[in-house]
Protein backbone atom coordinates (compact mmCIF):
# COMPACT_ATOMS: atom_id res chain seq x y z
CA UNK A 1 0.00 0.00 0.00
CA UNK A 2 1.30 3.73 -1.35
CA UNK A 3 0.64 6.56 1.28
CA UNK A 4 0.98 9.85 -0.59
CA UNK A 5 2.55 12.30 1.08
CA UNK A 6 1.89 15.34 -1.55
CA UNK A 7 -0.02 17.76 0.30
CA UNK A 8 2.57 17.54 3.40
CA UNK A 9 5.37 18.32 1.34
CA UNK A 10 3.76 20.66 -0.38
CA UNK A 11 3.08 22.23 2.97
CA UNK A 12 6.54 22.22 3.74
CA UNK A 13 7.61 23.61 0.58
CA UNK A 14 4.87 26.74 1.24
CA UNK A 15 6.27 27.07 4.84
CA UNK A 16 10.32 26.94 3.52
CA UNK A 17 9.32 29.38 1.05
CA UNK A 18 7.88 32.12 3.22
CA UNK A 19 10.79 31.57 5.79
CA UNK A 20 13.57 32.30 3.43
CA UNK A 21 11.61 35.16 1.71
CA UNK A 22 11.08 36.90 5.04
CA UNK A 23 14.71 36.73 6.35
CA UNK A 24 15.13 40.61 5.58
CA UNK A 25 17.52 40.20 2.36
CA UNK A 26 15.89 42.99 0.02
CA UNK A 27 17.36 42.29 -3.74
CA UNK A 28 19.31 45.25 -5.22
CA UNK A 29 20.32 45.91 -8.07
CA UNK A 30 23.86 47.68 -9.76
CA UNK A 31 25.18 50.33 -7.62
CA UNK A 32 27.14 52.85 -8.97
CA UNK A 33 30.14 53.35 -7.07
CA UNK A 34 32.00 56.06 -9.51
CA UNK A 35 35.73 55.62 -10.37
CA UNK A 36 37.43 52.53 -9.89
CA UNK A 37 39.48 51.89 -6.38
CA UNK A 38 42.48 53.81 -6.50
CA UNK A 39 44.02 52.94 -3.28
CA UNK A 40 47.94 54.05 -3.05
CA UNK A 41 49.80 50.51 -4.10
CA UNK A 42 53.77 50.47 -3.43
CA UNK A 43 55.80 51.17 -6.36
CA UNK A 44 56.57 54.20 -8.92
CA UNK A 45 53.46 55.55 -10.49
CA UNK A 46 53.70 58.46 -13.21
CA UNK A 47 50.77 61.09 -12.63
CA UNK A 48 49.21 62.39 -15.98
CA UNK A 49 47.21 64.99 -16.25
CA UNK A 50 43.46 64.44 -17.50
CA UNK A 51 40.08 66.38 -18.23
CA UNK A 52 39.47 65.23 -14.43
CA UNK A 53 42.29 66.12 -12.66
CA UNK A 54 45.88 64.19 -11.90
CA UNK A 55 45.46 60.26 -12.35
CA UNK A 56 48.52 58.29 -11.65
CA UNK A 57 49.72 55.53 -13.89
CA UNK A 58 51.76 52.46 -12.37
CA UNK A 59 55.04 51.96 -13.80
CA UNK A 60 55.10 48.45 -14.64
CA UNK A 61 58.02 47.52 -17.63
CA UNK A 62 60.85 50.00 -16.55
CA UNK A 63 62.70 49.38 -13.53
CA UNK A 64 63.64 53.75 -11.94
CA UNK A 65 66.66 54.00 -9.64
CA UNK A 66 66.46 57.69 -9.07
CA UNK A 67 64.41 60.52 -9.08
CA UNK A 68 66.45 62.21 -12.25
CA UNK A 69 64.95 58.79 -13.58
CA UNK A 70 61.22 59.54 -12.97
CA UNK A 71 61.44 62.92 -14.18
CA UNK A 72 63.11 61.31 -17.77
CA UNK A 73 59.61 58.88 -17.90
CA UNK A 74 57.28 61.57 -16.67
CA UNK A 75 58.92 63.88 -19.53
CA UNK A 76 57.61 61.19 -22.67
CA UNK A 77 54.37 61.00 -23.78
CA UNK A 78 52.03 58.83 -21.41
CA UNK A 79 51.39 55.32 -22.90
CA UNK A 80 49.08 54.56 -25.93
CA UNK A 81 45.87 52.83 -23.39
CA UNK A 82 46.36 56.32 -20.96
CA UNK A 83 46.42 58.14 -24.02
CA UNK A 84 42.80 56.63 -25.22
CA UNK A 85 41.91 57.24 -22.23
CA UNK A 86 42.51 61.27 -22.20
CA UNK A 87 45.90 61.21 -20.15
CA UNK A 88 48.41 63.79 -21.49
CA UNK A 89 51.51 65.06 -19.67
CA UNK A 90 52.16 68.98 -19.48
CA UNK A 91 55.17 68.61 -17.93
CA UNK A 92 58.08 69.66 -20.41
CA UNK A 93 61.15 69.19 -19.25
CA UNK A 94 64.07 70.36 -20.36
CA UNK A 95 66.88 71.16 -17.65
CA UNK A 96 65.35 69.64 -14.79
CA UNK A 97 67.22 67.34 -11.91
CA UNK A 98 66.03 66.56 -8.86
CA UNK A 99 67.54 65.20 -5.28
CA UNK A 100 65.33 63.90 -2.03
CA UNK A 101 66.07 63.70 1.41
CA UNK A 102 63.46 62.36 3.79
CA UNK A 103 60.46 63.77 2.96
CA UNK A 104 62.16 66.90 1.15
CA UNK A 105 62.53 66.91 -2.91
CA UNK A 106 63.97 69.55 -4.80
CA UNK A 107 63.54 69.90 -8.62
CA UNK A 108 66.05 72.54 -9.94
CA UNK A 109 65.32 73.95 -13.14
CA UNK A 110 67.53 75.47 -15.71
CA UNK A 111 65.79 78.95 -16.55
CA UNK A 112 62.13 80.40 -15.40
CA UNK A 113 59.51 77.84 -14.38
CA UNK A 114 56.50 77.80 -16.95
CA UNK A 115 53.32 76.35 -16.67
CA UNK A 116 51.41 75.57 -19.50
CA UNK A 117 47.64 74.79 -17.31
CA UNK A 118 47.53 76.11 -13.76
CA UNK A 119 48.24 73.59 -11.25
CA UNK A 120 48.15 69.94 -13.48
CA UNK A 121 51.75 70.46 -14.38
CA UNK A 122 53.38 71.84 -11.27
CA UNK A 123 50.87 68.61 -9.49
CA UNK A 124 52.14 65.84 -12.18
CA UNK A 125 55.89 66.46 -11.31
CA UNK A 126 54.84 67.33 -7.71
CA UNK A 127 52.59 63.62 -7.17
CA UNK A 128 55.08 61.73 -9.44
CA UNK A 129 58.67 62.80 -7.67
CA UNK A 130 56.34 62.13 -3.95
CA UNK A 131 55.63 58.96 -4.66
CA UNK A 132 58.65 58.35 -5.88
CA UNK A 133 60.82 59.49 -3.00
CA UNK A 134 58.69 57.35 -0.51
CA UNK A 135 59.43 54.32 -2.91
CA UNK A 136 63.04 54.66 -2.49
CA UNK A 137 63.43 55.72 1.13
CA UNK A 138 60.53 53.45 2.79
CA UNK A 139 60.48 55.21 5.81
CA UNK A 140 58.88 58.18 3.82
CA UNK A 141 54.87 58.53 3.40
CA UNK A 142 54.40 60.46 -0.43
CA UNK A 143 51.75 61.94 1.65
CA UNK A 144 54.78 63.58 3.86
CA UNK A 145 56.56 64.25 0.95
CA UNK A 146 57.20 68.34 0.20
CA UNK A 147 58.39 69.31 -3.64
CA UNK A 148 60.51 72.75 -3.78
CA UNK A 149 60.62 73.67 -7.17
CA UNK A 150 64.09 76.02 -7.78
CA UNK A 151 64.44 77.55 -11.39
CA UNK A 152 67.78 79.27 -12.21
CA UNK A 153 65.54 82.27 -13.10
CA UNK A 154 63.18 83.67 -10.69
CA UNK A 155 61.75 82.36 -7.06
CA UNK A 156 61.63 79.36 -5.54
CA UNK A 157 58.07 77.82 -5.56
CA UNK A 158 57.00 75.98 -2.91
CA UNK A 159 56.67 73.85 -0.87
CA UNK A 160 54.16 71.22 -2.62
CA UNK A 161 52.23 68.53 -1.19
CA UNK A 162 50.56 66.45 -3.71
CA UNK A 163 47.31 66.64 -1.78
CA UNK A 164 47.23 70.19 -2.67
CA UNK A 165 46.98 68.95 -6.45
CA UNK A 166 44.63 65.96 -6.04
CA UNK A 167 41.68 67.98 -3.59
CA UNK A 168 42.47 66.78 -0.73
Amino acid sequence: MKVRHTGTVAVAVAVLGTALAACGVQPTGVVGAGEPASGLTRGIRLYYASPSGLRGVPVLDRKVESLDGVLKLLGQEPPPAEQRDGLTSLVELGGYSATGKGTRVTVRVEGPYREATPAQGTGQLVCTLARAQSVFDPKVRADDVEVTLRPSEGDPLGPYRCAEFRGG
